[in-house]
């Protein structure tokens, strides 16, 4: 594990929410130079700690979707039961985002489709694919209260210090 301080997260917490922003602009923006601001870029990339940068698409200035939430139980609590669900899991362009969980149910997926009927069409897919589905149930999204990747600097303080 890496050991980071105060001027890598404040680096972090800048890059979350300007990933274009240039060397210099950073540098000044968190009063360090900018060689050793470089130098932490590049260890923290190097560590694993930034993974990628990339562009937020507005799916809303796209077009119309439903965004709906499944949760899922599988029929068999094997390890390889888990490896074919999640392996198959990887090849589903609509789940956006998928966790395994502990509790009730096995795994809680994100999924964005056009519309509900191709959400039937993707779970009837799911269905006939024996990957081990027992049960889901399903949550339509009607209105998106928050939705973030950034992590805070606070947060970040009371992670990574």
């Amino acid at each position: 594990m890496i050991k980071l301080d105060n001027k890598d997260i404040q680096i972090l917490s800048v890059l979350q929410r300007d990933g274009r922003i240039t060397k210099t602009a950073l540098s000044e923006q968190i009063f360090l130079s900018p060689t050793p601001c470089w130098e932490r870029i590049k260890r923290l990339e190097k560590a694993g700690i930034i993974a990628g940068y990339g562009a937020q698409i507005s799916i809303t200035s796209i077009g119309n979707y439903a965004t709906i939430f499944m949760e899922v139980k599988i029929a068999s609590h094997q390890a390889h039961d888990f490896n074919l669900f999640e392996s198959a899991v990887q090849n589903m362009d609509e789940v956006l985002e998928c966790w395994a969980v502990g509790g009730e149910l096995d795994y809680l997926l994100k999924i964005v489709v056009a519309n509900i009927d191709e959400y039937q069409a993707f779970v009837d897919r799911m269905l006939d694919s024996e990957i081990g589905l027992l049960k889901y149930s399903t949550y339509i999204v009607t209105k998106k209260i928050k939705e973030s990747s950034v992590l805070s600097e606070p947060l970040l303080n009371s992670i990574f210090l």
